[in-house]
């Protein structure tokens, strides 16, 4: 006996079927499987797709707008001025509190995994422990990723370096860095050098925040290519942003591509963010400050969608769905093809797994029954109408279900199931 059966939902490809699942995993994909099951969910009409992933997140800072002030100017450099107001004061239960909170409204929208940023430039680590803990209690039900993130420079934050060292030490999973926030350009690349061989050695991924400026001379990311090939992280390594490559004379891009693509350094554009930051500086014609990414995709190069923020010192929305994020993507990239639409859909799921290297990702027999049923008739529509979530399954479990789209789905509380209206329940 099957422990759920997914009976009758639309598959991404749109071939009808039904998905068995047992101990957490894909038992069965094919029409019609008719199999005794502890439960049967009848999806007919519904659009079954794998979780979305966020490869790009600040979940210390999340849902902390306002606090201690708002970000009036709008601009990248006051958001982290304003972000280190609030690491001064903020407290491990208050960060805890912030997450879980997103956590469940990450859930409520099918978003079962993320890659966050977590600041390090903090001699107490608070926000790393915090994160930790969460990372733990929500284990069942998200994955979190976590990256060790020098806010305030490696080296031009005191001690910044040592501290990075120790949250990799307590168990964070990814080496990251911000090279053009350093004191000079020398320091930006020697820090990309220093970031990379830290990873080298300790066997870990990398992603970078990555020439996230209008400076069309911050060119990180060549350094960060060239690391990549010299200490064999191929395939392992990620530039966030890449926003100066919008305003790169084109001559230079077309040498910086190939090599990026040698190299298979993957790509991750934050849309909401980088259309909302980048261009403060400019009058008019105003920069869209977003990286090159239907050049990139024909390259050859992975290229995801991340969210970013959410109610912090940098942005004062987000509500935790990619389809948004996916759908300001499209617009700002021009993206608009039927095909190119497609892969917008592609790049907050399976592309975003393959950047977080995720085990087991997929609706194929073997893969973790983790999917997310949507409202829509395909993913291009589901992109259109930034679709409502039905139901949402996670390692097996039906964690949400939206009461406002089939009563038969509706669930008395309970723990383990997420209110979508408030973003709690768990």
């Amino acid at each position: 006996m099957h422990d759920l059966l997914i009976a009758g939902g639309t598959l991404p490809n749109g071939e009808i079927a039904d998905i068995a699942v047992k101990d957490g995993r894909i038992a069965a994909v094919e029409k019609g499987i008719g199999a005794d099951a502890k439960e049967t969910v009848d999806l007919s009409g519904f659009l079954l797709s794998p979780p979305f992933v966020d490869p790009h997140f600040h979940m210390d800072a999340t849902l902390s707008y306002g606090l201690p002030r708002i970000n009036k100017s709008g601009t990248l450099l006051e958001g982290i001025a304003l972000w280190g107001e609030l690491k001064k004061v903020m407290t491990f239960d208050e960060v805890v509190e912030r997450a879980i909170e997103y956590c469940d409204w990450a859930v409520s929208m099918g978003l079962l995994a993320i890659r966050s940023h977590v600041d390090v430039c903090d001699e107490r680590l608070i926000a790393v422990e915090a994160l930790l803990e969460v990372r733990k209690r929500v284990s069942s039900y998200l994955d979190l990723q976590l990256v060790a993130f020098p806010q305030d420079g490696l080296y031009r934050s005191p001690g910044a370096r040592d501290l990075l060292l120790r949250a990799l030490d307590r168990g964070v999973d990814v080496v990251g860095g911000i090279p053009h926030f350093e004191r000079t350009m020398d320091d930006g690349r020697r820090s990309v050098t220093d970031l990379c061989e830290i990873a080298a050695e300790r066997g870990l991924l990398v992603d970078l925040h990555c020439d996230e400026t209008d400076d069309p001379m911050s060119r990180h990311i060549e350094q960060l290519v060239f690391e990549t090939n010299r200490l064999g992280l191929n395939g392992r390594v990620a530039g966030s942003h890449l926003t100066s490559m919008h305003s790169m004379d084109n001559y230079y891009v077309s040498k910086l591509l190939p090599l990026m693509a040698e190299a298979e350094v993957s790509a991750i554009a934050n849309p909401l963010i980088n259309i909302a930051i980048q261009g403060r500086h400019d009058t008019y014609p105003k920069r869209r400050g977003l990286t090159r990414v239907p050049e990139m995709i024909g390259y050859g190069i992975r290229v995801g969608w991340g969210q970013d923020c959410c109610l912090d010192p940098w942005y004062s929305l987000g509500t935790a769905d990619m389809l948004d994020v996916a759908f300001m993507g499209l617009h700002v990239a021009q993206m608009t093809s039927s095909a190119d639409m497609r892969k917008c859909f592609d790049m907050v799921t399976s592309e975003n797994a393959a950047i977080l290297r995720l085990d087991g990702y997929g609706l194929e027999p073997g893969c973790q029954a983790s999917f997310v049923a949507l409202d829509a008739n395909d993913p291009v529509d589901a992109l259109r109408l930034r679709a409502e979530r039905v139901l949402v399954v996670s390692k097996g479990k039906i964690v949400y279900r939206n009461p406002r789209k089939s009563p038969e789905l509706a669930l008395p509380n309970r723990p383990g199931t997420v209110s979508r209206r408030s973003g709690r329940g768990r």
